[in-house]
Parts: structure tokens; sequence; C-alpha cells
């Protein structure tokens, strides 16, 4: 019984630390693609190379992008 609540407040415990890190992980996924795609120094095909590499890399490619791509 007692492992049983255990579990199910770790649980509980997971997702409230959990679901703000993966909302603030989407936000700046997103953010950083609408930068790529607005960004006025890239020319077309350094512009199509970030989006892709951000849509299919996305946590890594975001973080890329933010810290190289961005300047």
């Amino acid at each position: 019984m007692f492992s049983m609540l255990f579990l199910g407040s770790f649980a509980a415990l997971a997702v409230l630390c959990l679901l703000p890190l993966g909302l603030l992980s989407l936000a700046f996924w997103i953010w950083m693609l609408i930068d790529a795609i607005k960004n006025p120094r890239l020319d077309g095909n350094q512009r199509i190379i970030w989006v892709l590499v951000i849509i299919f890399i996305p946590c890594l490619g975001s973080l890329i992008y933010y810290f190289a791509g961005r300047s």
C-alpha cells in the first residue's frame, strides 16, 4: 500500500516538474524556428538549412542556432 502511494506521489511530482520544462523547451524551439525564418542576415540557402536543422534536431538544433546562427 505504501509503495503505491509513493509511486503515485512520485508520478505527480514528476509531472509537475517536467511539464513546465517541456513547455519552456517547446516555446524556445518555436522562438528559434521563427527567428531563423525571419532573420534578415541569412540568405535563402542558409535559412533553409537552419530551418531544417531546427525542425529535424529540435533541442540540439535550437541550441546550436541560438549560439551560432543568430550572430
